[in-house]
This record gives C-alpha cells, sequence and structure tokens, in this order.
C-alpha cells in the first residue's frame, strides 16, 4: 500500500515512548428494571505502538461496548482509560473531544458516510471547519483515495459504491487527520469474505507501514488472522490476552512528515 502524503498541515502520526491505550479494570454496568447486567467486567488491557489487536467474541461478548470506551462514545462505570497516557477519566467532554480529533480514527461497521457527500468530500469531512487550506486538504483527501484504491470513484456518493467501497472510504476518512489510533468496529461485518480480506490487509498495512496503532472488534476470523494479537472476551470479560505484541520493526520511521 503506498502512503498518501500529508500536505494539510496535519501533524503526522508519532511513535509514543509509552503505550497508546491503557484499560484498567472498567467495568460498565446497565440497569434494567431490578435487574444489573454487567455488559464489561474487570476489563484490563494494554496497547504499544503499532499493534493490529483484535477484540473478538460473539455478539454480546462485550468487545463493542470495550470499543466504544476506549473512543468516548460510552463512559464506565468503573475503571480508568487512559490514551498517550491521559486519564480520558479526567477529561471534560470538551476536552476529549479534542483528544479524539487530534489522535483517534473511527471505522464503523455501518460506514457512516454523508449519503449527499461524494467520497472525497466525505474525507474531508473530519478537517472541513479546521484551519487548513482547501486546496491542500482536497489533495490529501484525493491521495487517500488513491491509496485505497478508489481514486476513480472520488465523485461518486455512498449510493453508488459498493460495502466494500464505502468502507475503503471510511477508511481514508479515519486517515485524513494523521490519527496515531484507528478503533474500527466490525469492519467487515457487511462485506463478503474476498472484500473483507482486501480491507483487513489495509488495516494491517496501517500498522506496518505507518505505524498506526489498530484495536479492532470482530467475531470475523479474517480480521483475527491479520492481526498482530487476538484478544478473546466473553460475556463482558477478557478470558485471554497473549499481552501486547513487539511494534512492527521501521514503523517510526516510515510515517510521513
Amino acid at each position: 500500500m503506498t502512503i498518501a502524503p500529508d500536505r494539510t498541515g496535519a501533524p503526522a502520526p508519532t511513535t509514543p515512548d509509552g503505550p497508546v491505550l491503557e484499560v484498567r479494570d472498567v467495568w460498565k454496568l446497565h440497569k434494567l428494571g431490578d435487574e444489573v447486567v454487567k455488559a464489561l467486567v474487570a476489563a484490563d488491557l494494554t496497547v504499544t505502538p503499532g499493534e493490529f489487536a483484535c477484540l473478538m467474541g460473539p455478539s454480546g461478548s462485550g468487545k463493542s461496548t470495550l470499543l466504544n470506551i476506549i473512543g468516548g462514545l460510552d463512559r464506565p462505570t468503573k475503571g480508568t482509560v487512559s490514551i498517550e497516557g491521559q486519564d480520558t477519566g479526567a477529561l471534560t467532554e470538551s476536552q476529549f473531544a479534542s483528544l479524539r480529533h487530534d489522535t483517534i480514527g473511527f471505522i464503523f461497521q455501518s460506514y457512516n458516510l454523508i449519503p449527499f457527500l461524494s467520497a472525497v468530500e466525505n474525507v474531508e469531512l473530519p478537517l472541513m471547519f479546521e484551519p487548513y487550506d482547501r486546496a491542500s486538504l482536497r489533495r490529501r483527501a484525493v491521495d487517500l483515495l488513491e491509496m485505497v484504491g478508489l481514486g476513480h470513484r472520488m465523485h461518486h456518493h455512498p449510493t453508488k459504491m459498493s460495502g466494500g467501497e464505502q468502507q475503503r472510504t471510511a477508511i481514508a476518512r479515519a486517515l485524513v487527520g494523521n490519527p496515531r489510533l484507528i478503533l474500527a468496529d466490525e469492519p467487515t461485518a457487511n462485506l463478503d469474505a474476498r472484500t473483507g480480506k482486501v480491507v483487513v490487509g489495509m488495516l494491517r498495512d496501517l500498522c506496518s507501514t505507518l505505524g498506526v496503532t489498530v484495536v479492532a472488534s470482530t467475531h470475523d476470523p479474517t480480521v483475527a488472522d491479520e492481526a498482530s494479537r487476538v484478544v478473546r472476551m466473553k460475556d463482558g470479560r477478557i478470558v485471554d490476552d497473549p499481552g501486547p505484541a513487539p511494534a512492527p520493526s521501521g514503523s517510526a520511521s516510515s510515517a510521513p512528515s
């Protein structure tokens, strides 16, 4: 995969000295009438720079809940989540939003593209209201779409694109701000096997070439086969975790300037 150069002025991803992500004793409880549902129980997880970590388990195992808590789309009932050393529980909503904007890229199962915007406009969207040169932002978006093999589809709207093309557009959008952490929720769930393998290969290459850290939730063995680490979950608990994998060699030096 050829990496698109960033011409917007957005900071290039750098490799932190310590873990990108630390989850400590995280619980998520829901009260349904008189019953307390334990969606997440005592979760502990450390992810280091350049890892492709896969949260794997059946529906209801807690993997999407954990991913949402990591990304700040939900808050834990108990426990701490630190991203690049920052305790997200100590941040206000606006501070957490700023951290997400600067550090995290999201890839959703349902793509979450804006239907009335073209592919290139969807990729530009996260930085559209930032003080970047518009021509440079457009070139960045075009470069990213070409990187994911969609240079010929950049002016198409999502309704005119296949599921795989929409997901690749979503990957390009997630990368536009040069995030250091990508969170992918069931990134292959709506794709056929062949297209899913292409998407997973792109996520793997982000780690090995850019040094980006990827945490993906999935029940798809294809994702697990390509991941550098598989964290297995069941009934809201992490039941098997081999621990942080070594960062891919050359990941830090391969980051674009």
